[in-house]
């Protein structure tokens, strides 16, 4: 589609430069898209091994969990669980990735997640709830990794809608209008050639 601007060479001189820019702006953004989806399909195979081991290690777990409530009565397996002595800490902070702002989860933990004698309880709740415990650290990970692809998926959209607009339309258009312009300008060269040579004509006839 032509834009609306006057067929002057001062005009095609300067749609000349922005047309250079959007060139250069949409190689920056492809490249930008580019390597935000390689980090998007590096973090979705780690989100999918990380989800993949969780789940199987959580079925275990609950399996000892359902055991132990089998041999315990719920007053014992209340007691046991109802205070754990292990502190967990956790923060939270940001990082970069293309200059998009994602989350960095921290966890810190200290002292054990047994708050009771072992002797009172069953071997499946101690297996139970080392698991939990042990599986933390990589349950917040699983959290962060999943926020930043979410973030990653959004940021790509954005980018890439930013890329199209400038390869199916703005560039296209400007390749357009200076075709045009160019054109328009020739025609009216020629035509002045024409008139000049004419009254040259008219001159010399004299």
């Amino acid at each position: 589609m032509l834009l609306e601007v006057n067929a002057t060479r001062m005009e095609l001189l300067r749609l000349k430069k922005r047309l250079a820019l959007a060139k250069r702006g949409h190689k920056l953004l492809k490249d930008k898209e580019d390597e935000l989806m390689r980090h998007f399909l590096n973090l979705v195979n780690q989100n999918r091994d990380l989800r993949e081991k969780l789940e199987s290690q959580l079925i275990v777990a609950f399996k000892n969990f359902l055991m132990a409530r089998a041999v315990m009565d719920r007053e014992s397996m209340e007691e046991a669980i109802m205070c754990p002595k292990q502190k967990i800490d956790l923060s939270v902070s940001t990082t970069s990735i293309m200059n998009l702002r994602v989350p960095r989860f921290e966890l810190k933990s200290e002292g054990t997640v047994h708050s009771y004698g072992l002797v009172n309880t069953s071997a499946e709740l101690d297996s139970a709830l080392q698991i939990y415990s042990d599986l933390l650290p990589e349950m917040v990970k699983l959290a962060e990794t999943e926020s930043t692809v979410k973030l990653l998926a959004d940021e790509i959209e954005k980018t890439r809608r930013r890329v199209n607009a400038l390869e199916y339309v703005l560039i296209p258009n400007l390749e357009e209008t200076i075709k045009y312009i160019t054109m328009r300008l020739n025609e009216m060269e020629r035509s002045n050639i024409t008139r000049l040579m004419k009254i040259k004509e008219m001159v010399q006839g004299k």
